[in-house]
């Protein structure tokens, strides 16, 4: 997931924010990245950041003039962190008596909570200030060091702090405080005298102002990020598991993807006249709708909240290309690639919705079907048909230009991304020699993406009678399947090309793209059992996931963004694939040996799985080694858990053909799994499982539970209970 800025096109991975010590909190579109102490310090990457926008660079606690020593960092949520901190010992004495809380919430906003702890048998006087100063910078440029020390306007309005951009006087930010501070140009200040066994305490509340107007961030617990997070969960799935392990990454996984919802709309609202969610694709640079990422999420969440499925296809809808413009890639029924509202937004990306990706537009397709099969309302699948059309339109000619069945990418100009597939760095497309292929590239697991969702609109034309439509859809699909596997597989490899080059030369490199292709069902089964082999192989399996690329492979590097690394979503991907192909040997086997990997990566990193991870073997390094600019939490790889979750359990609901398809292969360390309260459609169920008995209740008494296989349903005799 590399972002759309100039200077980085060629030069790999975006710069990251460097470091273990950085804490990250996120909240739909703000997030915050400051130092241990709670600290944000006036270089760097660090600020707090509202839609693309640095709006605090300098927020920095001293009393009595020195910086605290720190203790610890509590998180339980992605959106607030408790920085406890100790005033370091007076001259002469060993221990500290006073201890400082930073309680930290950001929305929209930053609410801190700054509590001032007398340990000691006297009172103690203490000075306190808080410096504050904003730069207004763009996220691009933050991310490539291009910004400059200059402060805001500060100026001093009663008892408030307003800081003010330079460039735009309507945008700034308003600093206010409890406790009567005396407030100057960039600082507050606090003389207090703390109580001997008692405290002091002030409440900081950092707004943006837009338009001259400050964004309203309530104080109140009836109306912040940890009642709109709980009002969440109370519509979506619980997940349970009693291996402790699996239910500390299930809960990591519900609180960051609540994080990453973002309620506010681009352009649509949804029936109930409030803002369809989507989902952001990751923190600290990705707080946006991001095309593909924001679909795969959406899929692989399906089982915890369909409605975000449903609102991500509602926003990339109204967005879809309607025009030809090289500038912005946008082209007619095209699904943008990224949209970004900093400052900077429309000079890097030609406008502030970028298209340039050719995976988005097939995986839009897809998903509308899988809506549709998880139960979403038969008028929202009727009002997004017409964007779907529009998609395998877009497919069929600019996705196709040369017409030779393959759908290809080449950028526009010179600004756009040299690579836009989900490996979308520079040098992420090469041989087995490591030399760089040249577009126009034709990638495997695009055709395997535009295969799945031609099958996917006939699905849903044959479910509206329309049997002309869904037969021509079917053929083209049989087509491709056809064609692919003649173009793209290497008989003496025994493996499918990553991609074929300008020349449709195959690019022979061993990647995780093929597994892509096993997602899809592109892979006839003879080929498939090859593939399996191929991905079973130390080169690719690391120990904790699938390799991007593999050993022995030219330009391997287990440190690389896209060429050795582990990515948790594409390992959970093959998964899924290899589940799909559970009847030829060593399918299961090695998925459930890449689940293992992936739940000890994640339980190594406190249950929440990184965006990515090097690819070094696990019996080099115990612990998977992390990545340095790698995003967390990351949509794709917070919502991996989950669709381990749907491929073991083998779930495919058909919420308008009233069938639940189930077939339990669960790991044995997983032990009992239980989905409470999934809603499909009209139905609410719950779904229980271990090893391979599952049971389904509250299923309606005329719907059916079938085996994934395809076996007849079992009869039982209570239809409200159904046991596979």
């Amino acid at each position: 997931m590399s972002s759309t800025l100039p200077r980085i096109f060629n030069a790999g991975p975006p710069i990251g924010v460097g470091g273990q010590s950085t804490i990250t909190l996120v909240e739909a579109a703000t997030f915050c990245l400051s130092d241990q102490l709670g600290d944000i310090h006036p270089c760097g990457t660090q600020g707090l950041y509202y839609h693309d926008t640095r709006v605090l660079s300098r927020w920095e606690l001293r009393v009595d003039g020195h910086p605290l020593d720190p203790l610890t960092v509590l998180a339980g949520e992605a959106f607030k962190a408790r920085f406890v901190l100790r005033m370091p010992p007076r001259a002469g004495l060993a221990d500290s008596t006073v201890l400082i809380e930073r309680r930290r919430l950001i929305g929209e906003g930053l609410r801190e909570i700054v509590t001032v702890h007398n340990l000691g048998s006297e009172d103690t006087a203490l000075t306190i200030t808080l410096h504050a100063d904003a730069d207004f910078a763009d996220l691009f440029a933050v991310k490539e060091g291009r910004t400059h020390l200059s402060g805001a306007e500060a100026a001093v309005v009663g008892e408030q702090l307003r800081l003010s951009d330079h460039d735009d006087p309507g945008r700034g930010l308003l600093v206010t405080a409890t406790g009567r501070p005396q407030v100057h140009p960039g600082t507050c200040t606090w003389h207090a005298v703390v109580p001997a066994r008692g405290e002091w305490q002030t409440t900081l509340l950092a707004q943006p102002v837009v338009g001259h107007h400050p964004v309203r961030m309530s104080i109140t617990e009836e109306d912040n990020p940890s009642r709109r997070i709980k009002a969440w969960r109370a519509s979506a799935t619980n997940l349970t598991a009693s291996d402790a392990g699996l239910a500390h990454i299930l809960r990591h996984t519900e609180s960051d993807l609540g994080a990453l919802r973002i309620e506010g709309s681009v352009r649509v609202e949804d029936s109930s006249g409030g803002p369809p969610a989507y989902v952001a694709a990751g923190a600290p640079w990705f707080m946006t709708l991001f095309g593909r990422d924001s679909l795969i999420t959406s899929w692989m969440a399906l089982l915890l909240d369909g409605d975000l499925a449903v609102g991500t296809l509602r926003q990339l809808a109204e967005l879809q290309g309607s025009t030809v413009d090289p500038l912005t890639e946008e082209e007619p029924g095209r699904i943008m690639h990224e949209m970004r509202r900093g400052p900077a937004g429309d000079r890097v990306l030609g406008g502030s919705v970028y298209y340039g990706t050719v995976d988005a537009t097939p995986l839009f397709v897809m998903l509308l079907d899988q809506c549709r099969r998880w139960g979403a309302d038969a008028e929202i699948i009727d009002e997004l048909l017409p964007a779907a059309d529009a998609a395998l339109d877009w497919i069929d000619h600019f996705g196709d230009a040369d017409g030779d069945g393959f759908v290809e990418y080449q950028r526009k100009t010179d600004r756009g991304l040299a690579n836009q597939g989900w490996k979308d760095s520079f040098d992420a497309i090469n041989d087995v020699t490591g030399r760089l292929a040249e577009t126009p590239l034709a990638l495997c697991e695009v055709q395997g993406y535009t295969y799945a969702a031609r099958l996917a609109r006939a699905s849903i034309a044959e479910a509206r009678g329309d049997v002309t439509t869904a037969e021509r859809l079917r053929g083209q699909a049989a087509d491709l399947r056809k064609q692919f596997d003649e173009a793209f597989w290497i008989p003496e490899s025994g493996w499918y090309a990553i991609a074929l080059d300008r020349r449709k030369r195959r690019v022979d490199a061993l990647t995780s793209n093929v597994a892509h292709c096993l997602w899809t069902g592109i892979v006839p089964d003879d080929r498939a059992a090859q593939l399996i082999e191929r991905l079973a192989d130390p080169a690719m399996d690391n120990g904790f996931g699938l390799r991007t690329l593999a050993t022995g492979m030219g330009a391997y590097n287990p440190m690389s963004y896209h060429n050795g690394s582990v990515w948790p979503h594409d390992t959970a991907i093959a998964i899924a694939g290899l589940i799909r192909y559970r009847h030829l040997p060593g399918a299961t086997r090695l998925a459930e040996r890449l689940a293992e990997g992936l739940i000890d990566a994640a339980l190594a990193f406190d249950g929440r799985l990184p965006e990515l991870f090097c690819g070094f073997p696990r019996d080099q390094f115990r612990t998977p080694i992390p990545y340095p600019t790698s995003c967390s939490p990351q949509a794709w790889a917070s919502a991996t858990p989950l669709l381990l979750v749907r491929s073991f359990l083998g779930l495919e609901p058909d919420v308008p053909g009233r069938e639940i398809a189930l077939a339990p292969l669960l790991p044995e360390r997983w032990g009992r799994l239980v989905l409470a309260d999934l809603r499909l459609g009209p139905a609410t169920v719950t779904i229980e499982a271990e090893g391979s008995d599952g049971c389904v209740r509250g299923l309606p008494a005329d719907w059916t539970l079938t085996e994934q296989s395809g076996r007849p349903p079992l009869q039982v005799p209570n239809m409200s209970d159904k046991e596979v």
